[in-house]
């Protein structure tokens, strides 16, 4: 009989959310360290890297036989700002309550962390050696674009990464409800960040004089078209296979409707009518583009001749800037002049080769559940490892009760996961590692 006494998460989670790593300025270190003594503790050898002392990543591996390729499992430990939120608990406080741990990370990523830390340590307790190490990265910085985490550990270390072609991270292996039926998203592919400037002129001078067709006409019928027009429609072969996969398990009228998602000439009238669904498929069916910021004028008596813009723009897998600028341009004229401020770029090809593997993880913890593979339509520190070729599937799995809406509390007051489901994402990842780890030999 096995005696080993298993490790809680639970507890570590609370402890990773009293951490204020809030980005900027992040402020990982103490937090960073305290994972560190934890490990250390438990018997594994540990490594901080990073480009500032003040803000490491943390490195460590379950080493395995040298029979499999080794398992990337990756998180992140910085939060984003709490600041003109209202909350029923305080969001530093990793407060237990109605059946939730409550605080800022505890969905967004701390409690992915937890999962994976639990995870390997309940592995080293029992004695498990795996056919291929198992590496966990813990990050820094992802929230403010990842670069002094893991774009830093990509360009300058390199070594830590050898061999690996797979990786679990965020943000995927939570349900989605629809038709009566529960659908575990994973997440295979994400959309790219694309932040763009633009500038508008026209005619200026003195206010007192009528000015009509100058820079700000320009700019309200710029941003009108914008508002009435999607950007072209694209389906990739990821989301056709959400779709199709999701169409055989619901009955009328979501079975058609998803099918009719499918379809150019019918993807408007069924994005119509899948409700608050439609904006999430309209977000993956699309490249996206929002006006964040607009800068014009300096004082109440001149009308300024420039108005500059600024744009969040998510792009497709395989798109670039000169796609979504052109498809933007097309729907606004050349009156607005439009350049990049911020690129991340992933035209990196999602593979599905490990999509059944995680699926059935899901299907025998939770056998209610039905697989889909996912593209967020937000981005992740994935996109950096894919640029060496690593794979990520976003593997966090969270068997949430419906009517829970996970996307509400994400970057948002009373962030809250329900214990239940934490529990459910520890043994889950658990379950993956052991399977995984025997799964996939190479000569």
């Amino acid at each position: 009989m096995n005696t080993t006494k298993l490790f809680d998460g639970v507890e570590l989670l609370q402890n990773l959310i009293r951490f204020d790593t809030t980005n900027p300025p992040g402020n990982e270190l103490a937090c960073v360290l305290f994972i560190q003594e934890l490990l250390e503790r438990e018997g594994f050898t540990t490594e901080l890297v990073g480009e500032f002392p003040e803000r490491p990543s943390l490195v460590t591996r379950l080493a395995g036989k040298n029979k499999a390729a080794p398992l990337l499992l990756y998180g992140h430990v910085d939060v984003v700002t709490t600041e003109n939120q209202v909350w029923t608990h305080p969001p530093f406080s990793g407060l237990i309550e109605d059946g939730f741990i409550w605080g800022r990370g505890a969905l967004d990523m701390k409690g992915a962390v937890a999962m994976m830390i639990t995870a390997l340590i309940n592995l080293k307790r029992t004695g498990f050696v795996p056919a291929g190490d198992l590496v966990l990265v813990v990050l820094a910085d992802e929230e403010a674009g990842g670069l002094h985490g893991a774009k830093y550990i990509v360009e300058n270390h390199p070594e830590i990464l050898k061999g690996i072609q797979y990786a679990i991270g965020e943000f995927g292996g939570f349900p989605i409800y629809l038709g009566g039926k529960k659908f575990y998203a994973i997440q295979i592919a994400e959309k790219q960040v694309c932040w763009m400037k633009g500038k508008i002129t026209g005619a200026g001078g003195h206010a007192s004089f009528p000015m009509q067709g100058g820079a700000f006409a320009k700019l309200g019928r710029i941003l009108t078209q914008l508002d009435a027009h999607r950007l072209p429609y694209h389906l990739l072969p990821v989301v056709k296979k959400m779709f199709e996969i999701m169409a055989a398990h619901v009955e009328a009228p979501f079975d058609g409707l998803l099918s009719d998602l499918t379809l150019p000439e019918k993807v408007e009238e069924a994005l119509a009518k899948m409700g608050p669904f439609g904006r999430l498929f309209d977000a993956i069916l699309h490249n996206t583009v929002n006006t964040t910021v607009i800068r014009a004028g300096s004082k109440s008596n001149v009308i300024p001749s420039e108005v500059y813009l600024e744009f969040d723009g998510r792009l497709l897998p395989g798109f670039d800037f000169e796609d979504i600028k052109r498809e933007i341009l097309a729907i606004t004229g050349n009156d607005l002049d439009l350049d990049i401020l911020h690129y991340s770029p992933n035209l990196h090809q999602p593979d599905l080769s490990m999509f059944e593997f995680f699926g059935e993880v899901l299907k025998e913890m939770d056998p209610d559940g039905i697989p889909i593979p996912l593209l967020l339509s937000a981005s992740t520190d994935a996109r950096h490892f894919a640029q060496i070729g690593i794979q990520t599937y976003g593997f966090i799995p969270m068997n949430l009760p419906e009517g829970f809406d996970m996307m509400k509390y994400i970057h948002a007051a009373d962030e809250r996961i329900p214990v239940d489901a934490f529990r459910f994402g520890e043994s889950a990842i658990e379950l993956a590692l052991r399977r995984y780890s025997g799964a996939l030999h190479f000569d």
